[in-house]
């Protein structure tokens, strides 16, 4: 892996908890404009910049990614955002609960990326990549961090814990009760050669930034004709995790509708391509199992495995979509299918039953959650998982540290 100290962006301690946002694609505009709120140095107002424009306006518009510029540019000028006077890289740990991750903050080669040295797991959309392409060359800068993961290593664990027994940079808790601490590392000449000793990092999150920032990254390398490889947008901001410490959560599905199937024929079907078990819990205890919420009632649906299956076919979202949603509920392309939608493990399987509940969708899948080794797995056959098959927790906030280009 080749990673480097930069000189980026980040806010004074005292503002961290200010600036610090979620990431723009797990909140709604609705959502971005309330928890920025009488906050101007919320980071929501670069990576959410339609919170202030008129409402309806299209997120996608050319006066949204001009207030963004406009928004980042006033958030420097005003001090909300400093530039650092050297290179470092930085250790970021979060806690949410009984759980902490460490990771390293850092930036990491275009060029890994396109040689796959770092490797992917997932299909971008092009509409959201076309988005963060357009935001990332309007400011010049990565945003947001792209979550990559490894193979633990003990130098880079003996190295880290030798840094986070110091006093730390920032520390707050956001909130939503997450717990953000940060270390400051000039130089980071030894995290630079630990990480030279790894073959490779998986993105876990971020398949859409990591993408959006090689393509500005290629596009300002052809236009520059004294290119030398040394320069800022070769480069594109990352946090990396040993794998041993990501917590993994489901996502979750829910269906529109039947597919024109009353309840007892859709339970009828469904129980000819797996075992069907009343008044199941509504998480499931291990990998086979998926639960279902139908007609205010929660089911258990274990399916059986195969020999022949590959890694892809043995994922339970892959066994629930080949066996369930498109042979009878019709959804072929949960890509593009807009009778099906996704729930984030977070919110739990009450926000499945309210759902449903409400009338908003007819039926509720909840799944157990991929493991960090299963998508490892994946990546490293170059294969692809299906969409939404992973949600981390906690998420990496956006605007503690900014790469610009």
């Amino acid at each position: 892996m080749r990673i480097q100290a930069f000189q980026g962006l980040r806010p004074q301690p005292d503002n961290a908890a200010k600036v610090a946002a979620l990431p723009y694609d797990v909140v709604s505009t609705e959502e971005a404009r309330a928890l920025a709120a009488g906050n101007p140095l919320s980071f929501l107002h670069v990576t959410r910049a339609e919170i202030d424009l008129p409402e309806g306006t299209d997120p996608y518009s050319e006066a949204v990614y001009a207030k963004a510029r406009e928004n980042f540019e006033r958030l420097q000028a005003e001090g909300g955002l400093v530039r650092e006077t050297e290179r470092c890289v930085y250790l970021y740990r979060q806690s949410m609960g009984g759980h902490s991750q460490t990771g390293l903050v850092t930036v990491c080669h275009i060029e890994d990326y396109e040689n796959d040295r770092i490797k992917k797991h997932e299909k971008t959309r092009k509409a959201k990549e076309d988005d963060r392409t357009t935001l990332n060359r309007t400011l010049r800068a990565h945003p947001g961090p792209v979550f990559l993961t490894y193979k633990d290593d003990a130098k880079v664990r003996e190295l880290t814990q030798a840094v986070a027994s110091g006093a730390p940079f920032f520390d707050f808790e956001a909130p939503d009760g997450v717990r953000h601490t940060l270390w400051r590392v000039a130089g980071g000449k030894a995290f630079v050669d630990a990480f030279a000793g790894i073959p490779a990092s998986y993105v876990a999150d971020g398949h859409h930034r990591a993408a959006s920032a090689a393509r500005v990254g290629k596009e300002m390398r052809d236009a520059n004709l004294d290119h030398t490889g040394e320069e800022d947008y070769n480069w594109f901001l990352a946090v990396l995790f040993p794998a041993g410490e990501l917590n993994i959560l489901p996502y979750n599905r829910v269906a529109a509708d039947l597919n024109g199937l009353t309840t007892e024929d859709f339970l009828r079907k469904a129980g000819e391509r797996a075992k069907i078990t009343p008044d199941a819990d509504p998480s499931p205890s291990r990998p086979g199992q998926v639960s279902m919420y139908l007609g205010g009632r929660w089911y258990g649906l274990a399916f059986a495995a195969d020999e022949s299956e590959g890694p892809i076919e043995r994922l339970d979202v892959s066994r629930l979509q080949d066996k369930i949603l498109a042979p009878l509920l019709g959804i072929d392309d949960p890509r593009t299918s807009e009778r099906v939608d996704f729930v984030g493990g977070v919110r739990g399987t009450k926000e499945l039953e309210r759902r449903v509940d409400a009338g908003e969708w007819a039926v509720a899948f909840s799944m157990y959650p991929v493991t960090v080794e299963q998508l490892m797995e994946i990546a490293d056959a170059g294969a692809i998982m299906p969409p939404k098959s992973t949600w981390f927790e906690p998420k990496l906030r956006s605007g503690l540290v900014v790469h610009t280009i």
